[in-house]
């Protein structure tokens, strides 16, 4: 890859997306191009296929896509497997038939079978039945994965692919219904120590700065209390999160996954049915997990957010509610072969999170 490379990220307002856009920019690649949804609506293969026309990039990052956590995908199966695939493909579809020089798929662990050996390797992919809350965008992910390596076998394309782990980071998505796990827990209990300590002002603040259907900022203070008592179990000295809080995570800074995904624009190559870097030659794969090999429970975790916010209230816990995966943790043997790993612990993370939280509005998508 070039410095003077035209290189398009779908999804540069994202979580993972921005994150990359930013490494790209420090490490001097200036020809970058990017789109809003607003500006263009990657479902429509008329307006993807203009955008390749008039743009010719040589590289694509595909970091597009509907994500949300346990709620949103139980809740919404069909929009997470319909837009998609959708999106991948409209957007591997044109990068193919302008002869893009590389392209980079992120996919997601969620691709891995719900009883899958741990730690994940890569060649447990499809040997046994998916997680059920997710399996929608599970296959959606699996079906761009598989794109990916079908050009490259039959047209001797260079895309690659990798499998993330659960990400948080800036610009993460905080709506408590849609969002993930560790974003979703950020703020809840950040929300129990507004109400555990009746700071009106802050509790107002938040709806302002990211508005919650059902309630508004100017609402009164009994009002707001009693919905976040009655629609999320936030109260003033406890809140109540969904499941046992006895399954294992795995979690992975946003910008670390982007440095991953910009070390393999740079060094990793698909050579048919491998991946290449220099010497070090990855068999019959063109995808890895990308991930700390670290895991904690969800209960651990909710700790570990309770200090960083500095909420003193109890947490409790819903067994009614699901757990999803009972486990989900990666082997990232074959990128720490290929020459990459991770920098930033959990501990640290979550304390770097909740102060970008507290000092940056919703972002805009």
């Amino acid at each position: 890859m070039e410095k003077s490379d035209k290189i398009y990220v779908a999804g540069h307002h994202g979580l993972v997306g921005s994150a990359i856009w930013n490494i790209l920019q420090q490490k001097g690649y200036g020809n970058l191009v990017g789109r809003s949804h607003a500006e263009m609506d990657l479902m429509d293969p008329v307006a993807v296929r203009d955008f390749f026309d008039r743009e010719q990039p040589d590289v694509v990052v595909l970091a597009a896509a509907l994500v949300g956590g346990i709620m949103a995908n139980s809740t919404r199966p069909a929009d997470f497997i319909y837009q998609n695939l959708q999106i991948q493909q409209n957007v591997i579809g044109e990068a193919y038939r302008h002869k893009v020089k590389k392209l980079l798929f992120l996919g997601s662990t969620c691709i891995y079978p719900r009883m899958a050996p741990q730690p994940m390797p890569e060649e447990c992919l499809l040997t046994s039945p998916l997680e059920a809350t997710n399996e929608s965008y599970a296959l959606a992910k699996i079906a761009g994965m598989k794109m990916c390596h079908a050009f490259n076998r039959q047209y001797g394309t260079n895309y690659v692919a990798v499998m993330p782990t659960n990400l948080y980071g800036p610009n993460d998505n905080f709506d408590l219904v849609g969002s993930h796990v560790l974003p979703a827990m950020i703020r809840k209990v950040h929300l129990a120590k507004c109400l555990m300590e009746n700071d009106e002002g802050a509790l107002r603040a938040d709806l302002r700065h990211r508005p919650v259907d059902g309630i508004l900022p100017d609402d009164s203070y009994d009002k707001i209390a009693g919905f976040f008592n009655s629609q999320f179990s936030i109260f003033n000295s406890s809140l109540t999160l969904w499941g046992t809080g006895t399954p294992l995570r795995e979690f992975l800074w946003s910008e670390d996954m982007a440095s991953a995904c910009v070390y393999m624009l740079e060094n990793v190559d698909a050579d048919g049915s491998d991946l290449v870097a220099g010497d070090v030659r990855v068999l019959n794969t063109n995808f890895v997990n990308v991930g700390t090999g670290i895991e904690h429970t969800i209960a651990d975790v909710a700790r570990m957010v309770a200090d960083a916010v500095g909420y003193q209230g109890e947490i409790h816990f819903d067994p009614s509610k699901p757990d999803g995966t009972p486990r989900k943790l990666t082997d990232p043997s074959r990128l720490h072969r290929l020459g990459w790993h991770h920098t930033v612990s959990l501990p640290d993370g979550i304390n770097r999170l909740y102060n970008w939280y507290l000092n940056n509005d919703n972002n805009k998508r």
